[in-house]
């Protein structure tokens, strides 16, 4: 599905990010991996060697664009061109809304939304430059689409990056740059068990055992992060071209729209 591909992934350190790492290598592609911290980088990579890829792992802020820049150059470098850019890295803070503070919505909105536009930018400058085609996923969440309690800054940042995703599949469609989201939820993700920490601690009880009820409604376990990857590495190929500007539901049926 993607042989000889070259895909960059943000947030590949643990979680949906090494799922979709290691799920677009067994699709036959070599994997750039973009985190903040090494160590878990070169667990991911580990991951994606495995399966007979190259793997090359980048240390970055997403929402530097210099530094970005500097790494998606080495990339190239590397690798010689940039087929598809994956943006995963997100962070999440529990408030009820109104205790909400100022530096709080703005760290989420920081990387979740500013992060996204600064990789996607800089990735379709590359592509662009290549002359086509490309692909960019971004991962959203159905938060953005359902509005849970207590994460009011992380919701419509999720939110915002599904506008987004409309808005760049429908400037960039002439440079034959495609650009869709993915929005999971009920994923079994370190960030998810530190939601179910945060309400465990807000209304009492036990966090695993509220853990195991945030699985989808329709299935009786949790969705595996290589799970959420296999959606991603569909749409990051050529078999997805006629899929634009879309932001697919990957929840188990959480979400009906």
């Amino acid at each position: 599905m993607l042989k000889g591909k070259k895909i960059l992934v943000t947030g590949a350190g643990q979680g949906i990010g090494r799922g979709i790492a290691r799920a677009v290598a067994e699709a036959g592609a070599d994997v750039g991996l973009i985190d903040l911290r090494a160590e878990t980088l070169e667990k991911t990579a580990r991951r994606v060697e495995e399966v007979g890829r190259q793997a090359l792992a980048l240390v970055a802020d997403v929402t530097d664009t210099d530094r970005v820049a500097g790494v998606m150059g080495e990339f190239v470098a590397r690798f010689g061109v940039l087929d598809g850019l994956v943006n995963n890295a997100g962070v999440i803070e529990m408030n009820p809304a109104s205790d909400v503070s100022h530096n709080v919505w703005d760290g989420q909105f920081s990387v979740n939304v500013w992060g996204v536009m600064n990789c996607c930018q800089l990735a379709a400058r590359q592509m662009i430059a290549q002359g086509g085609p490309g692909a960019i996923v971004n991962i959203a969440s159905n938060a953005g689409k359902v509005g849970y309690g207590n994460m009011a800054a992380y919701n419509a940042t999720k939110a915002a990056v599904i506008s987004l995703t409309r808005t760049l599949a429908t400037e960039w469609s002439r440079h034959d740059i495609n650009v869709n989201a993915v929005c999971p939820g009920g994923v079994d993700t370190p960030m998810l068990k530190s939601v179910a920490e945060w309400v465990a601690k807000r209304i009492g009880g036990d966090a695993d055992e509220l853990y195991d009820s945030m699985k989808p409604k329709l299935m009786t376990r949790h969705i595996r992060p290589i799970e959420v990857g296999r959606v991603v590495a569909f749409l990051l190929s050529d078999a997805a071209v006629i899929i634009r500007g879309q932001s697919i539901n990957v929840d188990g049926g959480d979400t009906p729209y």
